[in-house]
């Protein structure tokens, strides 16, 4: 294992119970060098007390809604050489760490970014793609599961999302972090299209998976509807005026905004939003677009070096993963289980399988222990048959073959 010392960022606004699931999934990644900060708002800091390793992470008060501006302080603040990120939202894998800075071994590589999990825990979420000056962005076929070295092409990035990613830490702090004029929306893709003009290469990292829950903020429910749609217009704005040549601003813009109305009218079809929501939304992505045409951005000052060092967080790791397994009518006794070795710093990975042919979910228990619950007879990825006749003993084998790696499973 790589022992180069990374910082893990997390930032937080508005989501208490999230930030202290993720920061628990977080104290079990499986790396030796890594240290926590965390910038959050006065919610999020009472919430780390409630925590047992909360003397372990760094805390940087933070309580304004401008994602670039709080990242720019997780920089700030950290000491590691590579600075990783994942979002208050989302939970790492154990192996996440372990695999993403494989990648840093080549010093030819900038930046990395993982797969992403969505909220059934099984259907990929994002996975590789190059993301161009229109931020319009175009799937990469990769073959296999190891790290792929990527170079940027043309107005043509390699895409990170923020909630997996990271970087050299001294390059990022000389570029300035992330441009504080995207308060909200494409601020990662702001900064892939930096590395992008500095020829920087980018590892993708398919084992480096962050499972990612879309939880409701100033900006979208919890069903993924927008509330408010002005600082995505005004962060477009802003990035067609800084990567994208000016006759062609009109055009995307208006594609763009054509794509926000069909993504809203999908909305009220299914009954999460009603008519004069759509034109509500739509009338703030025009003022946020209007905005952001006058919203400055410049040079990035250099982000200077944490003052205090590295602190190395150590959380209480106690050994690789443990598997439990037994049926649907099981669950009370298991869960109660697995609570009890994640407690004593195991981290156990729970399969529960019912008679039937049900699709499979992973979740991330707040107790410290991941759960895939489904039918026996059911498919987990869904590229599989809806119907597949298995032995308990014989699923279960699969179900861990196909997770092992990013959860590191491969003693068991």
């Amino acid at each position: 294992m790589s022992a180069t010392p990374v910082s893990v960022v997390v930032v937080s606004r508005g989501r208490p119970e999230a930030l202290k699931r993720c920061l628990t999934g977080v104290a079990q990644l499986a790396y030796a060098q890594f240290e926590v900060v965390v910038v959050a708002d006065p919610g999020g800091v009472a919430a780390i007390g409630d925590l047992p390793f909360d003397d372990q992470i760094k805390i940087v008060p933070f309580d304004q809604a401008n994602i670039s501006a709080a990242r720019n302080l997780g920089i700030a603040n950290s000491a590691g050489e590579v600075v990783a990120f994942v979002d208050d939202d989302a939970v790492p894998e154990p192996g996440w760490l372990f695999h993403l800075m494989a990648a840093f071994d080549d010093p030819e590589v900038a930046a990395a970014g993982g797969y992403v999990r969505g909220r059934n825990g099984i259907s990929l979420q994002w996975g590789a793609q190059s993301v161009d000056h229109r931020a319009q962005t175009t799937p990469l076929a990769l073959d296999g599961r190891t790290p792929v070295v990527l170079h940027p092409g043309p107005r043509r990035a390699i895409k990170t999302e923020g909630t997996n990613m990271a970087v050299r830490r001294d390059l990022l702090a000389d570029m300035g972090g992330f441009d504080p004029a995207f308060r909200y929306f494409l601020d990662e893709t702001d900064l892939n299209l930096r590395l992008a003009s500095a020829d920087r290469a980018t590892a993708i990292v398919p084992l480096a998976e962050v499972h990612h829950g879309y939880l409701a903020n100033a900006q979208r429910t919890t069903a993924r509807v927008p509330r408010d749609l002005s600082e995505i217009g005004a962060s477009m704005a802003v990035f067609l005026r800084k990567h994208c040549p000016e006759p062609e601003h009109a055009a995307v813009w208006r594609a763009f905004r054509k794509d926000q109305r069909q993504r809203l009218l999908r909305h009220m079809i299914r009954g999460d939003a009603m008519p004069g929501d759509v034109a509500r939304l739509m009338r703030g992505l025009e003022r946020g677009y209007a905005k952001g045409q006058a919203r400055e951005y410049g040079t990035l000052p250099t982000i200077a070096r944490a003052a205090d060092g590295f602190h190395r967080f150590d959380a209480g790791r106690n050994g690789p993963g443990v598997i439990l397994s037994g049926r649907s009518w099981q669950r009370r006794a298991k869960r109660r289980q697995a609570a009890q070795l994640a407690a004593n710093g195991k981290v156990p990975s729970l399969f529960l399988f019912s008679p039937s042919a049900l699709y499979h979910r992973i979740r991330y228990d707040p107790a410290g222990y991941w759960e895939q619950s489904g039918g026996l007879f059911g498919r987990s990825e869904r590229s599989q048959p809806l119907l597949s006749w298995h032995r308990f003993a014989k699923r279960l084998d699969s179900e861990i073959r196909r997770v092992a790696d990013q959860r590191l499973l491969g003693d068991q």
